[in-house]
């Protein structure tokens, strides 16, 4: 049996270092080298280096192997350790050295031996081979390194996979972080969907279990230190990157709610031009909507764009809702002036520019003079009176308040001028709101003591030119033949002025515009308080109803005639006939015998029963002359409820 040539290759370091000490033959042929003790030492043990044994396991001897090469190994005087060292004379040649030949062991022997070896001598042994074939040769567990291959892999990169040259780890590392980053970016408002970082976090913590446990044990050589200082300092990518990210979202909110915010103060802006032809009046609602528009957003977003464009909003808001009162319509301007006064209210401490604040104030003193003095005498006394009530309560001091008492002298002084002319009646009627509005104006609270003793004059002066005004307007109506309104402005005037020197001619009135609301003829003769005359004229009353007997004429006047007892209606087609005679003798009738003075008098009948049978109105016209007795008989008849006069 024959072992393996020294310096073979695989032939195990512990094979010749512990263990057994046998030895094979020489490469000369012979049965190896002399035993222990004789000749020199084994040139195969000092020169050859020691080979790497297959089995990592530490060798089971009784000690270290014996290496006379190792450093500090001690050698006898002469003795070579290096290739061409000199050899003293009689020295042999090293055994196994081709070049040189074998020498004999000289009788005498060497003069120095090599010390006993460590172990006894044993037959040869060979390494048992590995089962399923050869194995790789693995370092020693290195937990540093792990965990920095680990690390790599954390920060999403798969680094660590790379420094192993595991590239389908590093594919799939980059492959999540690129799936990721492709979702995230550009940065959502709303973020990335939580299952999808769950996901990449899985995949990643899968990455760095796989890396940690090949780096435990790798052939490769990984440095542990710069791996585990550039895996701390990557490790901080992905968490600034989530920084980052945070930002860019809070970035994306914040436009994506600005936006929202322009859309709203947009809505608002529409909502006020649609409504900037017709006006506030009737949009009430609308505006204050789009007022608390702004209002929110000055309050709630005060550092966002739309919120600075509040100001300019309001400016146009402003001028949008007082755009009455430039176009000097002053009444369609109070409303929306004092709306306007609420608004720095309704927004709130100082989100109203300043002179906007103070813009609606003179604006609306204004305003409400002049719509205060437009209704001065008009029919609608309750404008002039609310607004110039207001004025002199809420702008009390202003130049506007001032002139309400020169403007109400000024109207009162035209209604005055006016004596019975065109339009009499107006004037009485302006002349009668004058008073009223001038007398309620001057109770305003706060109204300053000189405009309230000039509002109590000029009140005085319009009710002391009403009787005038309202004799004249009857007047009018009488000449217009609107006998009418004669009678109800006459009576109007008795009944308010019945002290006045005209209230008896106003009652001849009446009694004129009755009569020739049924006989117009005598509308042509104009009443006069004129009474008596030196004709007589005697009246009868032929009827079963009472009679009231009206005459105008030379003189003007009435009375009445009660009811004849025992006297009966007459048939209507009796009084057709030409000798029908009312008021027969021989009966005793109501009369009554007037003086009337010479001259055509116009009699008006209007029997006073009442009743629904009673005769319609007669009429009859006399020209009265001296000489001449006259005799009027009133009657009734039957058929159609006439009644008649007969002279």
């Amino acid at each position: 049996m024959t072992g393996p040539q020294q310096g073979a290759p695989g032939e195990p370091e512990d094979a010749r270092t512990s263990g057994g000490g046998g030895f094979g033959p020489a490469p000369d042929g012979a049965f190896g080298p002399p035993p222990e003790g004789f000749g020199p030492p084994r040139e195969t043990e000092r020169d050859t280096p020691p080979r790497p044994s297959r089995d990592p396991r530490p060798g089971t001897g009784f000690g270290a192997p014996y290496s006379p090469t190792e450093p500090g190994f001690p050698t006898q005087p002469g003795t070579p350790t290096e290739p061409g060292f000199p050899t003293q004379p009689g020295t042999p040649p090293r055994s196994g050295d081709p070049t040189r030949p074998a020498i004999p062991a000289q009788s005498g022997g060497p003069t120095h031996f090599p010390p006993p070896p460590l172990h006894p001598p044993g037959p040869p042994t060979a390494p048992a081979p590995p089962p399923g074939g050869p194995v790789a040769p693995q370092g020693p567990r290195d937990v540093p390194r792990a965990l920095g291959l680990a690390l790599l892999d954390l920060s999403g990169l798969g680094l660590g996979h790379a420094l192993l040259r595991s590239w389908g780890g590093f594919a799939v590392a980059l492959a999540s972080t690129g799936a990721l980053a492709f979702v995230a970016l550009p940065a959502d408002p709303d973020g990335v969907p939580p299952a999808l970082v769950v996901g990449w976090l899985v995949v990643l913590v899968l990455l760095a279990a796989h890396a940690a446990a090949r780096g435990l044990r790798t052939a490769r050589r990984v440095p542990t230190v710069p791996v585990l200082g550039l895996a701390l300092v990557l490790l901080a990518a992905p968490v600034l990157a989530g920084f980052q990210y945070d930002a860019a979202r809070d970035r994306a909110q914040h436009a994506r709610l600005e936006k929202q915010l322009l859309d709203r103060l947009g809505e608002a802006d529409r909502t006020v031009a649609r409504y900037r032809t017709s006006g506030y009046a009737g949009h009430e609602s609308a505006f204050s909507t789009a007022l608390t528009t702004y209002r929110d957003l000055s309050r709630d977003h005060p550092d966002s764009a739309a919120a600075h464009k509040v100001p300019a909003r309001l400016r146009t808001y402003y001028r949008t809702v007082g755009a009455p009162f430039d176009k000097r319509d002053y009444c369609a301007a109070v409303d929306p002036l004092r709306h306007l006064l609420t608004v720095p209210d309704t927004m709130g401490t100082g989100r109203v520019p300043k002179e906007l604040v103070a813009w609606p104030e003179p604006r609306l003193a204004t305003s409400l003079y002049g719509c205060g003095i437009t209704g001065l005498g008009t029919a609608d006394s309750s404008t002039a009176e609310y607004h110039l009530t207001a004025l002199l309560e809420d702008y009390p001091d202003s130049p506007e308040a001032g002139k309400v008492a020169p403007e109400v002298e000024k109207h009162v002084s035209f209604s005055l001028r006016d004596k019975g002319g065109a339009s009499p009646c107006e004037a009485t009627e302006s002349l009668k709101t004058l008073a009223g509005q001038a007398t309620s104006v001057a109770k305003a609270d706060g109204a300053p003591a000189a405009t309230v003793t000039a509002l109590g004059r000029q009140a005085d002066r319009a009710k002391g030119g009403l009787p005038t005004k309202t004799w004249n307007c009857a007047l009018a109506a009488y000449h217009d033949k609107d006998y009418a309104a004669t009678q109800t402005r006459m009576r109007d005037f008795t009944a308010q002025y019945g002290k006045d020197g005209r209230a008896p001619l106003a009652r001849k009135y009446v009694i004129a515009a009755q009569v020739a609301d049924e006989l117009p003829a005598a509308g042509k003769v104009k009443p006069t308080t004129s009474s008596g005359g030196s004709i007589s004229v005697t009246v009868r009353n032929d009827s079963p109803e009472a009679v009231e007997v009206l005459y105008t004429g030379p003189v003007t006047g009435s009375f009445r005639l009660d009811a004849c007892g025992g006297c009966e209606r007459y048939e209507w087609a009796d009084t057709l006939s030409p000798s029908f005679k009312p008021c027969p003798s021989g009966r005793k009738y109501p009369s009554k015998t007037l003086r009337l003075p010479a001259g055509t008098t116009y009699f008006l009948h209007k029997p006073r029963s009442g009743s629904t049978l009673s005769g319609s109105p007669a009429t009859d016209t006399v020209n009265v002359r001296g000489g001449y007795t006259y005799t009027e008989c009133a009657y009734t008849a039957k058929g159609f409820g006439s009644s008649g006069v007969d002279s």
